[in-house]
């Protein structure tokens, strides 16, 4: 008897990056990530596979991180900061050699090890191509790749809904270039969900739509929301007539009236709801799975025995601690040992496992069906934040594999084979400190967005009025297309999230509002260009360098940003 279905989320998503500085927050904030994330993963992945282990997972990397990985340069810079690592390493084993600390030299050699695999796996197993690696474990079924918007912009601050189209059909776009397919599934960023609305200073019937209309438009079939958006949603039962035919479903969400239905209750995370009425499912993610990693006070991190994050050596960068105690000065921290970290790390994948399967079993009995588990986290907390993490990842679904029970599945997948036979009205939320925007928007971020505005509508204006849409229309060059084109490329990336994120974390507010400036002021020239329609010497320099710079999204067009794009009103 099935218990139910386990579907483990992760989200990778770093900035752009290339060429905007090194440590700690420039490019080596990717070359960090592949060496201490995304290699050990694919390793781990391609190792079940080959071990003849059945697993599936949802894995997802934004569209700007999908193009920073491809490009030749980032795939150069990264090898050469692998070849820093190992010889900053052999300097320390040289040194404590010298002092007779065995057990520094001890784990010099193990980090050694470790890296030199790294860069062997980069260059040979993988010949430098991650996309291509992913690839090819999704087209044989053990992973979905899922896709996100464009620069993981935090959608329901957004402006303009052009903005929003633009950055979902980026995005998608993205995908289907280096996959080769188009995605079913999506991450919205920060799980970030805007539902329908009046805007406050329309008059008339003007509605704005949720997002789930976007997504459904581009035929997305499902994403992932915070479990508190599910659990204060409604949900309701879909008639049997909806079922056969789901254009049936009212302009309200609810199902007709004639049918079966089912009354009005609270959401669950282990079930997928349709959204409101469109063909869009969302999946919660379930708190008790992932408070077992992300609980400050007891998640698996943070045991004694696992490697202390926060310590480094000040010279070499090597981390040869343990976490040892909680709320210790780091000058108290004992030695790390690996093979003490490993038997917790067989501990804590064996206590998960477990879980699931307990959770699944009381849930199936309580409810007189199965359900799923979604579990979602931050890719790059495996590995990178928490050193054992993908050990820790390997071995969940090595255990998982041997229970009948539950079957690991993909989101996709999943609501395909299982199509929600519930709907549900979601409100605005996200998966921030407050579950809403205050950790994006608030009192030290208020004049990023009144920026970000102001560049939305300035571009949506721009886009409208070249666009090849019926109706009149100003005649573009191939100057003024390159400009738009780049400037499209701009309001991404001042788009994205994270700058407000760090500002408000404090964690690099300077780099941020550095960052945020610099694709600030291209878009603000670039527009100014476009507007007089000037092409000199300076201008083509311009351009040409910013082209080479900040270079994602190659196939771009301005367009995108048009409302009749998206099928908006003008």
């Amino acid at each position: 008897m099935t218990l139910g279905y386990f579907n483990l989320v992760l989200h990778n998503h770093i900035p752009y990056c290339r060429y905007a500085g090194v440590w700690p927050h420039g490019e080596e904030w990717l070359h960090e990530a592949i060496l201490e994330s995304y290699l050990p993963l694919l390793d781990a992945l391609f190792d079940m596979r080959a071990r003849g282990i059945k697993y599936e997972l949802t894995i997802g990397f934004t569209p700007i991180l999908l193009d920073q990985l491809a490009d030749a340069d980032i795939q150069q810079n990264f090898v050469k900061y692998c070849e820093s690592k190992l010889e900053r390493t052999r300097r320390d084993i040289e040194i404590y050699e010298k002092s007779g600390d065995a057990g520094r030299r001890h784990l010099a050699e193990f980090y050694l090890r470790i890296y030199r695999h790294s860069l062997e796996a980069f260059e040979g197993r993988y010949n430098r191509d991650i996309i291509k690696s992913l690839r090819v474990l999704q087209d044989e079924g053990y992973i979905e790749v899922i896709t996100s918007a464009a620069t993981h912009a935090f959608l329901p601050l957004l402006a303009t809904d052009s903005s929003i189209y633009a950055q979902i059909k980026v995005g998608i776009d993205t995908y289907a270039r280096h996959f080769g397919r188009p995605p079913r599934s999506f991450w919205l960023p920060e799980c970030g969900y805007r539902s329908s609305f009046k805007p406050g200073d329309t008059a008339g019937t003007d509605i704005r739509p949720g997002l789930e209309k976007f997504l459904s438009s581009m035929n997305i079939r499902c994403f992932f929301t915070e479990t508190h958006m599910i659990e204060s949603g409604e949900s309701v039962g879909i008639s049997s007539q909806e079922l056969v035919n789901p254009s049936r479903a009212g302009a309200s969400g609810n199902p007709p009236v004639s049918g079966i239905q089912k009354k009005v209750v609270k959401g669950t995370t282990y079930s997928a709801y349709l959204v409101g009425d469109s063909n869009v499912a969302a999946l919660g993610r379930n708190s008790d799975t992932s408070l077992q990693v992300w609980s400050a006070d007891w998640g698996y991190p943070g045991d004694y025995h696992y490697r202390e994050f926060h310590k480094k050596d000040g010279v070499s960068g090597l981390q040869y601690w343990r976490i040892t105690g909680a709320h210790l000065d780091l000058a108290a921290k004992d030695l790390y040992n690996p093979a003490w970290a490993q038997n917790k790390v067989e501990e804590h994948s064996n206590h998960f496992a477990g879980l699931v399967l307990k959770l699944l079993g009381s849930y199936r009995e309580t409810a007189g069906r199965p359900g799923i588990i979604t579990s979602a986290y931050d890719g790059e907390l495996f590995g990178h934040w928490w050193f054992e993490g993908v050990q820790w990842l390997k071995a969940v679904l090595t255990a998982l594999s041997k229970h009948n029970a539950v079957e690991m599945i993909s989101a996709g997948r999943y609501v395909t084979e299982h199509p929600p036979v519930e709907r549900i009205d979601l409100r605005w939320g996200s998966w921030g400190k407050a579950g809403d925007s205050s950790t994006w928007l608030n009192r030290d971020t208020g004049d990023l967005w009144d920026r970000i505005h102001l560049c939305e509508k300035r571009m949506q204006a721009a886009a409208d009025s070249h666009s090849p849409a019926p109706g009149p229309r100003v005649a573009d060059s191939p100057w003024r297309e390159a400009v738009l084109n780049q400037s499209a490329r701009e309001l991404l990336l001042l788009q994205s999230s994270d700058w407000p994120f760090l500002i408000t974390t404090g964690q690099a507010r300077e780099y941020a509002e550095s960052r945020f400036q610099a694709h600030y002021e291209h878009f603000d020239r670039l527009m100014d260009i476009a507007e007089r329609g000037t092409e000199g010497g300076q201008e083509r320099a311009f351009l040409k360098t910013l082209e080479e710079k900040d270079n994602p999204f190659p196939s771009i067009n301005y367009r995108v940003f048009a409302p009749g794009e998206a099928g908006l009103p003008r």
